[in-house]
């Protein structure tokens, strides 16, 4: 809805949180369920009026977006698809547009799970993403699903040196030599790049001990935010870039949609979620100044007495 849908929301919000400021200097209480009601109808109004707010990259981001736009066309990427529902809201959006991103510059992309629930999150990305915007290329060829193996970091010890021993098939059980997309690979040290999507364990810190620095391969993650803060320590030398929360996944979808106007109508669910969280924010500053407003008036009239 643009600027005019940014200005009806945040005006009446603004207007009301004055008033309540103006309670609080009389030294006046402020009842719990007003806050519930503004808090209420900040993360309700952009979602109904679709506001959305341009994101600009930060570095951590557009490290990883700059790697994958840099790769010649034809280099090998690994994703990894580590996360169940409850982290969907947050990582399915970056899964959506890095896979979009890898198939728009042609690579050789491998997909797989550590999670038993990853599965399902990828058949999401396959049906909102690789067969409707690229029903062109054809799986075998130009991407491979190798689904879900169990065994955690065990798994990730050999694919690190024999990656067919692990994955002798595809998901559809198509023999791993007739697969012309895995042409060339042997073991993880043949990939350009390798990506893992999620949050949990095994994720992101166990590629990087048992795949990532062994193999020398570039690693990066996209991760739900709250896991985010633990990562980095590993930027930029273990972990070249890294997408936190749905902030991180709306700057990729952001940048992603300036620089390819051919995908300028794409769907870009972190960047409607970031409307609803950025004004809950403004929101939520508002009431702390008016809680310190309320502490130091009160404290004044103590004094007075």
């Amino acid at each position: 809805m643009g600027n005019a849908g940014i200005i009806i929301v945040l005006l009446p919000i603004l207007g009301g949180l004055i008033w309540l400021l103006v309670r609080a200097l009389k030294g006046k209480e402020v009842d719990r369920r007003v806050i519930f009601a503004f808090i209420l109808v900040a993360v309700a109004a952009p979602l109904l009026l679709t506001i959305m707010f341009k994101a600009s990259p930060t570095p951590i981001v557009r490290a990883l977006y700059d790697r994958i736009e840099s790769l010649p066309e034809g280099s090998k990427v690994l994703l990894s698809f580590d996360f169940d529902p409850p982290m969907s809201p947050e990582v399915q959006p970056m899964a959506n547009v890095i896979t979009r991103h890898v198939l728009t510059k042609k690579y050789r992309t491998v997909f797989m799970t550590l999670w038993a629930t990853g599965q399902a999150q990828f058949n999401i990305t396959l049906q909102d993403v690789i067969q409707a915007e690229f029903p062109e290329l054809v799986e075998g060829d130009d991407f491979v699903n190798m689904g879900y193996k169990a065994g955690n970091e065990g798994v990730l010890n050999v694919i690190r040196t024999d990656f067919k021993k692990m994955f002798p098939t595809d998901v559809n059980t198509v023999p791993f030599d007739s697969i012309t997309v895995l042409d060339g690979i042997r073991s993880c040290s043949d990939f350009d790049l390798i990506i893992s999507l999620g949050g949990g364990k095994p994720g992101i810190k166990e590629w990087i001990l048992f795949v990532g620095d062994p193999t020398g391969v570039p690693t990066a993650a996209g991760v739900a935010a709250v896991v985010a803060p633990q990562l980095y320590p590993y930027y930029p030398k273990q972990l070249f870039g890294l997408l936190g929360g749905v902030k991180g996944a709306a700057e990729y979808e952001s940048y992603f949609r300036d620089n390819h106007p051919e995908f300028e109508n794409m769907e870009t669910p972190a960047m409607v979620m970031m409307g609803p969280q950025t004004i809950a924010h403004v929101v939520i500053m508002f009431f702390i100044i008016i809680g310190n407003v309320l502490f130091f008036v009160g404290r004044r009239k103590e004094g007075q007495q």
